[in-house]
């Protein structure tokens, strides 16, 4: 006989009480059951109705003491239709349920009321004397409505009182059906207990043997065996159990090389990656170290703890703490915004930049278990990026000289010190002096990036109030914004206080965002400056009512050399600047848009 057909057989005593406990509960549920409907199909309709009925006389009452007050009766009638309609569809249904002694009275003295005080209703509908309907109101309908109110609660309290009963009457007998159905249960789950558990233990006596084995290899103890003879489910579990404790003890002697290799494979792959890489545990330890970290770093394969960065030099620890902090709250992978996150390490061939970057690791269960940093080698990119900075900066030098000789000719020539000039050949001089200004304009915003992106940008930071920064910006764009039909204001709340800045930059940086405003901003517009504190930083926004940035433009919007669609003139460096000189002063920039619906540029700057 299998152990399955064994427990089910040392179960039947328990099942047998317990099928004796469900039918004493089947029969006392469906007891008390018919009780409550008997309540609720007598008494319950009843009252609900008679609270209808009352409530109906009170809303005709209303009605007919509104037209008293309004001083007319017109329209009552209409008024009234629905509300004795809701009174008799109640009264049918209390006709319909006369349930209780005397409750067959009570309702022929409401129909009497209430065919009475209808037609009282009638008689005051007609009324269009005011003072002969106030008196008729008063003397007649208020003593109809009162007699209607008194039958229906007579109902009321007849079926209540009613309910009373009944309900005492089933809370006796639930108390005694409670009692029977205790004593019931606690004989037959006591019978039923004491039969299954002795049968039960007698069955499963071999599961403590089984259970002890378990435990032994569950310590290591592969050489532990369950001795239990037999031919149920436990024998076959505790052949299967010594079997796996042999398969374990056979696992263990072999495994512990291939983990050794797989270890060593994988150390040696991670070892032939020329870059930098560290490998964190949840903790923020380290876990893993390849050797271009051991050469380039000075980190230590037996360094395996959260102090493994303590030795490295300050900016090299500061940049992996940041990506290893990243990845471990929860945030995702780390990638740099560009050259500028490159940290300066010395190395025996010259000075390298590495750019940090990490992943997270994750377990089968999608839980972030470490991260995995990577300081990649930009030396050579950032190299050519800086040649490139350097033939933009020397070539834009160069069209200077021959730009200021032509803007001077054609000046020249268009206050005709050469001679007279036709209609024709002013126009194009005029032309021509535009372009040159516009070049002008571009020469002069590569030089500024130029300067700033190779470090010989100097600011001349003083404290200066925020308030006079948004005025002299307004001062000197409100003539642009006059002709171009924009209203050009300021929202400035008190207390700003002052900023450290350096005045002249930080107007070039407003310069580049109200040039935009005005330019992308139809006439009758409106293009606003604000302030606000935020965090210890004051915080500028100039806020558009144009046609918006599209969430493309938006995340590339202050790179170099990217123009919006429309615009004409210029090399699309003007964000660019604005970008680097606010993070210059220490400060943040960005855009906030919905296409459509304007545009709203802001920068924040450390206060004084």
């Amino acid at each position: 006989m299998s152990l399955r057909v064994k427990l089910l057989l040392a179960q039947i005593p328990l099942a047998l009480a317990l099928i004796m406990v469900g039918i004493v509960a089947v029969g006392t549920l469906s007891s008390l059951g018919r009780l409550s409907e008997g309540i609720l199909r007598e008494n319950y309709r009843s009252v609900l109705a008679a609270e209808r009925m009352k409530e109906a006389l009170e809303r005709l009452d209303d009605e007919a003491a509104a037209s008293l007050i309004r001083g007319n009766t017109d329209g009552l009638p209409q008024r009234l239709t629905p509300l004795r309609e809701h009174f008799n569809a109640e009264l049918h249904v209390q006709e319909g349920n006369i349930t209780e002694p005397g409750e067959d009275a009570a309702v022929r003295r409401l129909q009497s009321s209430w065919a009475e005080y209808q037609a009282r209703l009638d008689e005051f509908a007609g009324w269009h004397d005011l003072d002969a309907a106030r008196r008729f109101f008063f003397d007649r309908l208020e003593v109809g409505a009162a007699q209607t109110r008194a039958a229906a609660q007579a109902i009321l309290d007849l079926n209540q009182d009613a309910m009373v009963r009944k309900s005492e009457r089933a809370q006796v007998a639930s108390t005694r059906m409670n009692t029977l159905m205790i004593l019931a249960a606690v004989i037959a789950c006591l019978a039923g207990s004491l039969a299954s558990a002795t049968v039960t233990q007698r069955l499963l006596q071999p599961l403590a043997v089984l259970t002890e084995t378990v435990r032994h290899i569950g310590e290591g103890n592969f050489g532990a065996r369950a001795a239990i003879t037999g031919s149920d489910e436990l024998a076959q579990l505790a052949a299967n159990v010594n079997a796996m404790a042999t398969r374990l003890s056979q696992y263990r002697r072999s495994s512990l090389g291939e983990l050794l290799l797989a270890q060593q494979a994988s150390q040696a792959a991670i070892d032939s990656l020329p870059d930098p890489v560290v490998v964190f545990d949840a903790g923020g330890g380290a876990l893993i170290i390849n050797r271009a970290a051991e050469t380039l770093l000075g980190l230590q394969l037996e360094s395996t703890t959260a102090n493994a960065l303590a030795r490295l030099e300050a900016p090299v620890r500061a940049v992996l703490e940041t990506a290893r902090a990243h990845v471990l709250s929860g945030k995702g992978a780390y990638v740099p915004k560009g050259f500028d996150e490159a940290v300066r390490v010395a190395a025996a061939d010259g000075e390298r930049y590495l750019l940090p970057r990490a992943t997270p690791v994750y377990s089968e269960e999608g839980a972030v278990t470490g991260a995995t940093v990577v300081l990649q080698d930009v030396t050579r990119l950032r190299r050519v990026d800086e040649l490139r900075n350097d033939l933009v900066a020397t070539v834009a030098h160069e069209f200077r000289t021959p730009l200021t000789s032509l803007r001077m000719a054609i000046h020249l020539m268009i206050e005709q010190a050469a001679g007279p000039l036709s209609e024709k050949q002013a126009d194009l001089l005029y032309a021509a002096r535009d372009d040159c200004e516009r070049l002008q304009s571009i020469v002069d915003e590569l030089l500024d990036l130029a300067r700033i992106q190779g470090g010989r940008i100097e600011l001349n930071l003083r404290p200066v109030a925020a308030t006079a920064l948004v005025d002299t910006a307004l001062e000197a764009y409100r003539n642009l914004a006059e002709e171009a039909q924009l209203a050009l204001e300021s929202e400035l709340p008190p207390g700003l206080g002052e900023v450290a800045a350096d005045r002249d930059r930080i107007q070039l940086v407003f310069s580049n965002l109200l040039a935009n405003a005005i330019r992308h901003t139809p006439a009758g517009g409106q293009i606003t400056i604000r302030g606000l504190l935020a965090d210890g930083r004051v915080r500028f926004e100039v806020a558009d009512t144009g046609e918006g940035i599209t969430p493309e433009l938006q995340r590339v919007i202050f790179e170099k050399f990217v123009r919006g669609p429309g615009t004409t003139g210029g090399a699309g460096l003007g964000l660019a600047i604005a970008r680097d000189v606010v993070e210059a002063h220490g400060g943040e920039i960005g855009v906030e848009s919905v296409p459509g619906a304007g545009a709203t540029f802001w920068f924040t700057l450390p206060r004084a």
